[in-house]
């Protein structure tokens, strides 16, 4: 068995095995579908061993792939991170976001935080799933989650509870308020990849088929709502701006415990960096929570 393979076969072997389609994988690495069977199966004969199981409408892999899957991931996490930290070896602070979370929550402060830390350069990168390696230099992610997904050389913060309010614009015709669950479905509802709608009409038991305008993201539902053209369920922390500002009105708060938080994470690493420390703790201050770095000046809010 050689351990001589191509970077380039693990990367593929990897897509392969997160999707369980080569198809997939091959139009997430911008490869033809031909290009990918023939890197695994050359990796398969590098190593002698088997990795996937072709079956007609797609892959699984075999016992020895399942163990292989484990350690490429790490050591391609390994050199994500590596690579991360030599990019950032000066004092340019990154921030892993998703979308709707960088367009709703993040842009509109970026004002704010330029002006108490212009000497901080910030650079923002948008991501669909939650980052799996383990962060590096100058790095920070903010993400929703069920529990801290701690990973071992990373500080993680628990920022906020996903407490989900439904709004609309104040020009919407609706009901007064307040509105109880079955009045709220009898409008327009716009929803979002986290099908919240669904879910509450299937556990309130409604019956009539409600009015469902979907999106692919959290931010174009909102900026429907703003528009007009219905009601729109998101956490308070993606909403506040709107409210304070008169863009949108709380018609419905959900009553449950919430059972879904967002976190920020960095690397442990960091404690001496006084742009990571601001940074931080700027973003701690947005969710008034206590500062990490008592070190770190804090600067008054602009008026």
């Amino acid at each position: 068995m050689t351990q001589n393979v191509n970077l380039n076969s693990l990367r593929v072997f990897a897509a392969a095995a997160r999707h369980g389609n080569f198809q997939r994988a091959a139009e997430v690495l911008n490869l033809s579908h031909g290009a990918v069977s023939q890197r695994i199966k050359q990796l398969e004969l590098d190593l002698g061993v088997v990795l996937f199981e072709r079956k007609a409408r797609g892959v699984s892999l075999t016992n020895n792939g399942e163990r292989y899957r484990d350690a490429v991931e790490k050591a391609l996490s390994l050199l994500a991170t590596a690579g991360a930290d030599l990019e950032r070896a000066g004092d340019q602070v990154t921030l892993h976001l998703g979308p709707s979370f960088a367009s709703r929550w993040f842009i509109p402060r970026l004002k704010d935080f330029t002006t108490r830390y212009p000497d901080v350069t910030l650079t923002t990168e948008v991501h669909q799933n939650l980052i799996k390696r383990r962060l590096g230099r100058n790095e920070i992610a903010i993400w929703p989650g069920k529990m801290a997904d701690r990973v071992a050389g990373q500080h993680v913060r628990q920022l906020a509870d996903v407490q989900l309010v439904a709004v609309c614009s104040p020009y919407l015709l609706r009901p007064h308020c307040p509105m109880d669950i079955e009045a709220l479905l009898t409008l327009p509802l716009l929803q979002d990849g986290h099908r919240r709608w669904e879910r509450l009409i299937e556990g309130s038991g409604h019956r009539a088929k409600p009015s469902l305008l979907n999106f692919g993201r959290a931010a174009l539902a909102l900026d429907a709502a703003v528009k007009g053209h219905g009601v729109a369920i998101a956490p308070t922390y993606m909403i506040d701006e709107d409210l304070v500002a008169g863009r949108l009105v709380e018609l419905w708060r959900s009553p449950d415990i919430a059972d879904e938080f967002l976190f920020m994470s960095w690397s442990e690493h960091e404690n001496g960096s006084r742009q990571m420390q601001q940074t931080v703790d700027w973003i701690l201050s947005e969710f008034d929570l206590d500062a990490e770095f008592r070190g770190a000046r804090m600067y008054p809010r602009p008026p």
